[in-house]
């Protein structure tokens, strides 16, 4: 019997490179699902199908290898819309195999095509027998060879068709937004020698590395050493340059004080596949009035998106930053014995003394940080979720490299904090992976934490818990305004993880932190999940900052 388009659509999958996929199960995906299984890939069920794609999502950015979301028709793919527009708009190769309804009566039909194209995703659709395993593997390779995030539209009518043998190369298929432009892989010779003579003529370059160069780390860091340049990384690139003396950590909101004092002394300011946006840069006050600055980005629509350029270079990020370490003599820029004492002394936000705001039953979100990063194993993976806390543990829970620390805040939602850290923990077995939720974040996908028990996962969720949504609190308290549609009575969090089959502890001071240790001393035999009870009587500094920018 000949196998149907269903069947022959999720062997192609598997054979294009996708070897995790990420759902739930309905009737519409059930077959396809089940093809992908059978053809070796791992299938994690998870309990939203919004969770779904943001496991996918953290998956494939901590591997550097696509993963596949599966969804059923219409309500399953609406229920996936927000990581999946996380996902396309961080590049990230995901596949979404979604079924879909093509009679416009049913219950199910929504214009899926549409929702691809309304959040910057690609969308094919198979729509012949003859094609669905040429079509399906042309998804994967284009996920992959674009970065970006695409819908495999599988119609119902089609999918239980007998696949036929043979294959139509000329045949068209549904591509939302036109043809895709490929990526560069050189530079233009006139473009590198005006980057090496920019570099040639500062004094203080800094470079900064974001999403788009986390596959040439080394490159850009010669590049640097050669050009004599303090080196830094947006904050969905933490860890990139972890090892090197000459790294100042994250740039932008997240910097340390220190960090942000040196950026901000640069006469010369590259961004290497990073956007240079207003996190990034701090709303422009990073950047000196009279600073020269270039962007590199394989992506011509990137170059100058969210600042003027003193100009860009349209290249592959690892091939330009190889080009200019040969355009250059070795030089000290930046490098100086003053700098090298100032690094050697520490500007880390772990050096950075503070004042304890802790007690009456809380704890301060710094102290939380800093005692966690020195309890916990270095060896470890961080996922942050969205919202007034998150500047905490993206500054003080160090990570040992860029596939350590996923940061899924392109869209800036809240909740996606939990299944971020669950794809990245199936991504590093072995590592413990740190989930740094806030309370709302937390409550609103707190359906995963039964993917977590059920996974068996090395995980601990670690809650900073001031019982509102505290972006708003602190955005709009000044003003006087009523406050009760985003404070909450306190939840027992704990409690809620303790139902779910978690190891759960209360803290309220660095004491209560103590059970921590025990779980840890005891091999981590189950998920852990800390309620801590932070101090809410300030905005955090980033939070406050990008206010004061808006």
């Amino acid at each position: 019997m000949a196998p149907t388009v269903a069947e022959v659509v999720g062997a192609a999958l598997v054979e294009a490179g996708i070897d995790h996929v990420f759902g739930v199960v309905g009737s519409g995906n059930f077959h396809v699902t089940n093809a992908m299984v059978a053809a070796g890939a791992r299938f994690v069920a998870a309990r939203h199908e919004g969770g779904a794609a943001t496991m996918a999502d953290a998956f494939a950015r901590t591997t550097d290898k696509p993963a596949a979301v599966t969804v059923h028709q219409g309500c399953g793919l609406t229920n996936a819309m927000t990581g999946i527009t996380e996902a396309a708009k961080s590049r990230t190769p995901v596949v979404v195999v979604a079924a879909e309804s093509t009679e416009p009566r049913s219950n199910f039909h929504v214009d899926q095509p549409a929702l691809a194209r309304a959040v910057g995703a690609l969308s094919f659709r198979v729509d012949d027998p003859d094609t669905a395993a040429q079509v399906a593997g042309d998804a994967v390779r284009t996920s992959v060879t674009t970065r970006r995030t695409v819908l495999l539209n599988l119609p119902l009518a089609v999918q239980a068709l007998e696949a036929r043998s043979g294959s139509s190369p000329g045949s068209r298929w549904e591509l939302s937004g036109g043809e895709v432009p490929p990526r560069p892989r050189t530079s233009p010779t006139s473009a590198v020698n005006r980057l090496a003579e920019a570099v040639r003529r500062a004094e203080r370059p800094v470079f900064v590395a974001g999403r788009g160069a986390r596959g040439a780390g080394p490159a850009v860091a010669e590049a640097a050493g050669r050009a004599g340049a303090l080196l830094a990384e947006s904050a969905v690139a933490k860890g990139l340059f972890a090892d090197d003396p000459w790294s100042l950590g994250v740039s932008g909101g997240f910097a340390s004080p220190g960090a942000a004092e040196l950026i901000r002394g640069a006469d010369l300011v590259v961004g290497w596949g990073c956007a240079l946006n207003m996190w990034t840069m701090r709303h422009g006050t990073l950047i000196a009035p009279d600073a020269t600055v270039v962007q590199v980005d394989d992506t011509e629509d990137a170059l100058g998106a969210h600042r003027e350029l003193t100009f860009g270079v349209h290249g592959d990020v690892g091939t330009t930053a190889l080009a200019l370490t040969t355009a250059l003599p070795g030089r000290t820029g930046y490098r100086t014995d003053d700098v090298r004492r100032r690094l050697d002394a520490g500007i880390t936000w772990a050096t950075e003394p503070y004042d304890d705001l802790g007690g009456g039953g809380r704890i301060d979100p710094r102290t939380l940080s800093r005692d966690l990063d020195a309890l916990l194993p270095d060896d470890r993976v961080v996922a942050v979720d969205s919202g007034n806390f998150m500047g905490y543990p993206a500054a003080y829970l160090g990570v040992r490299d860029h596939h350590s620390f996923c940061f899924t805040q392109a869209f800036q939602s809240i909740g996606l904090g939990l299944a971020t850290a669950i794809g990245a923990a199936v991504a590093s077995p072995g590592r413990l992976t740190v989930a740094a939720l806030g309370d709302g974040g937390a409550l609103m996908s707190a359906m995963e934490l039964e993917t977590v028990v059920r996974l068996g996962l090395d995980l601990i969720v670690v809650v900073y818990d001031d019982h509102a949504y505290g972006a708003e609190v602190h955005h709009f308290a000044h003003a006087g305004a009523p406050l009760d549609t985003v404070v909450f009575p306190d939840t027992d969090i704990a409690a809620i993880g303790r139902g779910f089959g978690f190891d759960a502890v209360t803290v309220r001071s660095p004491a209560d932190l103590d059970a921590v240790r025990s779980w840890l001393d005891a091999g981590r035999p189950r998920p852990m999940l800390v309620d801590a009870k932070v101090v809410d009587s300030e905005p955090s500094w980033w939070l406050e900052e990008a206010f004061r920018g808006h």
